[in-house]
């Protein structure tokens, strides 16, 4: 190598390698200030203050084990398997880890080869042109430029798995909500079926009533009416539930013919909520990871921007063979060689560089706004399922109190009209009162099993309380 070049060369090379910054600021975790300590319709519950580690996620259970529910826990894992939408977003994911593969491809040097040969000439001669060339190029990263566009992709990356994650709990939610509206139908079809026998024995008591003089023929017919009546809603509820198996089943990945779930009358268990939940349970939730991933490759491509206003060095190598002939193509005198640096800056490109910038810093601002709007929605939907869990469960009992009082109306009504001091109008009352309790009392355990699951949603999965 001449020595006029290599004392240039080695200078260069020696900054390149001495050079670690990046341009562009560094990112800093969005702070949780707006985290309460506690939640606020979590009184009901709550008798210690939260400390750390006392509600913590259980990474390694399913956060459906405590529904404790065989069958939901089959079709749980089976979406993790078989969902085209999980499919779907761990695609999106594998795309994400090529992405960022490739941006890494950029800081290492650039090789390549090429051979070839021409003959050209003339009336007076002709001559044949043999080139062998083999060159490497380089373009050391002096400002950052390529570090935070690596910092950028894997933030998406890693954005990408909690994305992927988010959509796995909302789908195994989703499914998770229809199968208890599937078994609580289930539960309504068997109440209706007990009201229907009910029914047919009450037509039978009036018809005896009416045949022997008791009672009037406008009481057969209501209660004849009042059992068509149950009957229709029977073929009603039928409907109901064959659509939301359909549901299930393709939430779980199955076309709706391959899936059937008998009628056995369980239901999940109702999960116990844990006496004080610290508000840090939220910052589990992949949909916030997602949008703090996405502040932090936002942040990452402004110094990206940035980088644009400094020169770029490229380092270029290339040598190779030139002859006339193959004989002589690898001979000392063919041999052929460059060696020398390049630098490149944009001088003046009419304010691109400047607008690129703002618009990297507004798209930071514009995701940390998202980030802070996604905790606000976050604490919402917590502190809905948990103010939803405390008036179901105030519900329930009240609603257990009306069922007895219904049932003891019918009892009473009934042995009045055996003994016809009553017509059969306030026996049907009395038992379309009874079933209307009974039916709402299923009704509440839904809702209650069904803001369960929200706030096991809610807080990005399930909880287990440590043990002192």
């Amino acid at each position: 190598m001449p020595s006029n070049l290599s004392h240039p060369l080695l200078a260069v090379m020696a900054a390149c390698g001495l050079s670690a910054c990046a341009v562009g600021p560094d990112y800093r975790q969005p702070e949780l200030a707006t985290l309460p300590g506690s939640f606020k319709h979590e009184a009901g519950w709550q008798t210690v203050q939260p400390r750390e580690g006392q509600a913590a996620a259980d990474e390694n259970a399913p956060w459906w084990q405590p529904f404790a529910d065989p069958t939901l826990d089959a079709l749980l894992r089976e979406l993790a398997a078989a969902s085209p939408g999980v499919a779907q977003a761990e695609a999106r994911y594998r795309q994400a880890q090529a992405a960022l593969r490739a941006t890494r491809a950029a800081f290492s040097p650039t090789v390549g080869a090429s051979a070839g040969a021409r003959r050209s000439g003339s009336d007076a001669s002709i001559a044949n042109a043999l080139t062998l060339d083999l060159s490497a190029s380089w373009t050391p990263d002096l400002w950052g430029r390529l570090r935070r566009e690596a910092e950028a992709g894997r933030a998406e990356l890693q954005a990408s798995a909690a994305d992927l994650a988010a959509l796995r709990l909302s789908l195994q939610a989703t499914l998770a909500q229809n199968y208890i509206r599937l078994r609580i139908f289930d539960l309504q079809r068997e109440l209706l079926a007990q009201t229907e026998q009910a029914y047919l024995r009450s037509l039978e008591l009036t018809r005896n009533q009416y045949d022997a003089g008791f009672a009037a023929r406008a009481d057969v017919v209501q209660a004849e009416a009042q059992l068509e009546s149950v009957r229709a809603e029977l073929l009603d509820l039928a409907g109901q539930r064959a659509t939301v198996e359909n549901a299930v089943a393709v939430l779980a990945g199955r076309p709706p013919s391959a899936l059937a779930l008998s009628a056995d009358g369980s239901l999940p268990q109702l999960p116990a909520v844990p006496p004080a939940m610290p508000g840090s349970l939220l910052t589990r939730r992949p949909d916030l990871v997602v949008a703090e991933r996405r502040v932090a490759a936002a942040n990452a491509r402004i110094g990206v921007a940035e980088a644009a206003w400094f020169p770029e060095l490229t380092l270029s190598l290339s040598g190779g063979y030139q002859s006339g002939s193959l004989r002589s193509l690898l001979d000392a005198p063919s041999r052929v060689w460059a060696l020398g640096p390049t630098l490149a800056a944009t001088l003046f490109d009419g304010g691109a560089r400047s607008a690129a910038v703002d618009q990297a810093v507004a798209a930071h601002e514009e995701s940390a706004a998202a980030w802070r709007e996604a905790v606000l929605a976050a604490l919402q939907e917590t502190e809905d399922a948990l103010a939803r869990l405390r008036a179901l469960e105030a519900l329930a009992a009240q609603q257990g109190r009306v069922v007895a009082l219904a049932q003891e109306n019918e009892r009473l009504v009934t042995n009045r009209y055996r003994s016809g001091l009553v017509s059969f109008l306030e026996v049907a009352v009395a038992q379309n009162t009874t079933l209307s309790a009974r039916r709402a009392a299923l009704d509440v355990t839904r809702d209650r099993l069904e803001a369960s699951v929200q706030l096991v949603a809610s807080l990005g999965g399930g909880w287990t309380q440590s043990v002192d």
